[in-house]
């Protein structure tokens, strides 16, 4: 793999298996998304949420990179779940964007009295043209089961929080079976300095030259697991994509595995009560 290598979802549609992630980037993100683009990278994750979404389509339309070569993902956000105004809500997407398409939109969170309509809106609107995949976020393997209930489309997608410290073995197990790519938010932990410093991955870096950072990163490619890493700085943004040169060792990725703590900062069980 390289910077361009993929994951091929249920649908057929081929997803980059690295990305930018602009969550809390704010003003910055329309150098970030740049910097980013000018390196390599053809995957961007933003969110409704975010309030950056006119700054992304800016950025990708000022690259002069064909739009068939770049991969945008954002989200339903929960109050437009609740209010039902999920088909408004995506197209305010798109205008706000101001690009031809969306790859992937996804549901950020299983608000549970209304994800199952939220579901049934996102299969209208998915039609190959506008919009080419459909996704999850945050769902665990109860929510996905409930979802498909009484769906007629699988999720191409969940894009969960996964970390060595929260390493979420067995709903990567359930994914991989269900045929539904697995996609780290927040790889690197959220507010987690313990976890960037922690000795076991630096002393696992220095073997190969590699940042704790890039240790977790490759950790996650070799687990086929999509990564979107945030940064807003442009030094940072080039570190988190050269994890394409070095392999971990098998007993290395079990060593990563075995330092799992269930360390989940938000949970999907009680987070969405709150927005």
């Amino acid at each position: 793999m390289n910077l361009s290598g993929n994951v091929t979802l249920n649908n057929g549609k081929s997803m980059p298996i690295l990305g930018l992630g602009v969550f809390q980037s704010a003003e910055k993100t329309y150098d970030a998304v740049r910097s980013a683009l000018d390196i390599g990278y053809r995957h961007i994750d933003t969110a409704s949420l975010y309030g950056n979404e006119e700054l992304v389509g800016k950025a990708i339309r000022d690259s002069g990179i064909p739009r068939s070569e770049i991969f945008v993902t954002t989200k339903l956000w929960n109050s437009d779940q609740r209010s039902h105004r999920q088909k408004d809500a995506f197209w305010e997407s798109m205008e706000r964007l101001n690009i031809d398409y969306i790859d992937l939109y996804l549901l950020h969170w299983p608000v549970p009295e209304v994800f199952h309509e939220s579901w049934t809106v996102l299969e209208e609107l998915y039609d190959g043209k506008n919009l080419k995949s459909i996704g999850v976020s945050n769902f665990l393997e109860h929510h996905i089961d409930e979802l498909m209930a009484g769906a007629s489309v699988k999720p191409t997608v969940d894009q969960v929080e996964v970390h060595p410290y929260l390493t979420r073995r067995s709903l990567r197990r359930y994914l991989n079976e269900q045929q539904i790519a697995c996609e780290a938010l927040s790889p690197l932990g959220r507010d987690n300095k313990a976890l960037l410093t922690d000795p076991r991955l630096a002393a696992i870096g220095a073997r190969y030259g590699k940042t704790v950072a890039q240790v977790i990163l490759r950790w996650d490619i070799q687990n086929g697991i999509i990564t979107i890493p945030k940064s807003v700085h442009p030094d940072r943004i080039r570190q988190n994509s050269e994890i394409f040169d070095f392999s971990l060792t098998d007993e290395e990725m079990e060593q990563i595995e075995q330092m799992n703590r269930n360390q989940l900062h938000e949970d999907p069980e009680t987070f969405y009560h709150y927005f």
